[in-house]
């Protein structure tokens, strides 16, 4: 799994000690675009929608695709624009206004949406981001966990080999049971100065940890009393 870890990270200092990591620089919060890109070993640029929609405002669409234009280049990329919240038509409208190649932006399935729209998502596009979102916003309650479960078996069923897939706020479910390619969060940016440990030292212990497959099964699902 690659782990992303999110900004801004403060002082710089501590920062500058992360170098060869993996960043996530969002648009909502990009003060250190310039030091992750020089220091980083791949930077995830994140549309900030999450960012927006806590904080009630709107996202700058365009303002976004200005600002990633000229660090969007391999292994560089960003997450497609999407709508916390919003339906299904409302998420394909969204993606349509995607500029660049598609090799560059990951889309985003919520887990509150369709798995058909996640099915639709991997075969457009060969890789997907999952949000928390609905019923599901909570990373690691009984029912996230079971509705993981449902994309996991549908993506495993479908395609054989999983699409490239990456968690979004996941990254503390790195040693769980699904085999993310990649994830993100901001646990060192926002908690190395409580913990009162160095960011790196808190990078170091989240980066060793990996998911326990690399290889989907299907599993087995409990509803309402029964297995499927």
């Amino acid at each position: 799994m690659i782990h992303y870890h999110g900004t801004p990270i403060t002082p710089k200092s501590e920062l500058l000690k992360m170098k060869g990591r993996n960043f996530c620089v969002s648009y909502a919060a990009r003060g250190n675009i310039k030091d992750c890109m020089r220091i980083g070993q791949s930077v995830m640029l994140d549309n900030g929608a999450f960012s927006a929609f806590t904080r009630g405002f709107d996202l700058d669409i365009n303002g976004f695709y200005e600002w990633i234009g000229p660090y969007l280049c391999h292994p560089h990329w960003a997450v497609v624009p999407d709508v916390i919240g919003g339906s299904v038509e409302d998420q394909r409208k969204m993606i349509k206004t995607w500029p660049f190649n598609k090799s560059l932006g990951f889309p985003v399935w919520h887990l509150g949406a369709p798995i058909e729209y996640l099915l639709e998502l991997c075969d457009q596009w060969g890789h997907v981001c999952l949000g928390s979102s609905a019923q599901y916003w909570q990373v690691g309650s009984d029912s996230w966990a079971r509705r993981m479960d449902e994309a996991f078996n549908a993506m495993s069923k479908t395609f054989g080999r999983l699409p490239w897939t990456h968690g979004l706020r996941m990254l503390a479910q790195s040693k769980e049971r699904w085999p993310l390619a990649s994830a993100d969060s901001a646990n060192v940016a926002r908690n190395h100065h409580s913990n009162r440990r160095c960011a790196e030292c808190m990078a170091n212990r989240i980066d060793g940890s990996n998911p326990i497959k690399l290889i989907w099964n299907h599993k087995k699902i409990r509803t309402k009393g029964r297995l499927c």
